[in-house]
């Protein structure tokens, strides 16, 4: 198949031809040219496909480092909160059972905490 882009000026895949034109002759220079860095760019990939999966285990070593040292940490961590929780429970109760057997006692330490806080804030 034979395109033209003008009279004197076909493209053509035929090499055939008796001489090349200055067109042909920059369009082959550029092909080469493009074959060239193609063959370059795909021989750098296969270079550096091996040095990406080294970085890629080398990462996922990493991750794994990093969730096996943090496991332990957040297990002590649910621990805490379990114990800080049971220690809130136990100082609300202990206050609930305080102001119920001391009322009058209760007003007046909160009401010199109020006092002392007011102050504070001065």
């Amino acid at each position: 198949m034979e395109n033209t882009a003008g009279n004197n000026m076909p493209f053509s895949s035929d090499r055939s031809a008796k001489s090349d034109t200055p067109l042909q002759k920059a369009a082959s220079g550029a092909h080469g040219a493009v074959e060239s860095i193609a063959g370059k760019i795909n021989e750098a990939a296969d270079n550096a496909k091996p040095t990406i999966e080294r970085v890629v285990a080398k990462a996922h070593e990493a991750v794994d480092k990093a969730a096996g040292a943090a496991a332990p940490a957040a297990d002590w961590i649910a621990a805490k909160a379990k114990n800080l929780d049971e220690t809130q429970r136990k100082l609300v109760d202990d206050t609930c059972h305080f102001v119920a057997e001391h009322p009058i006692k209760s007003i007046v330490i909160a009401l010199g905490a109020g006092v002392l806080i007011s102050r504070l804030l001065r």
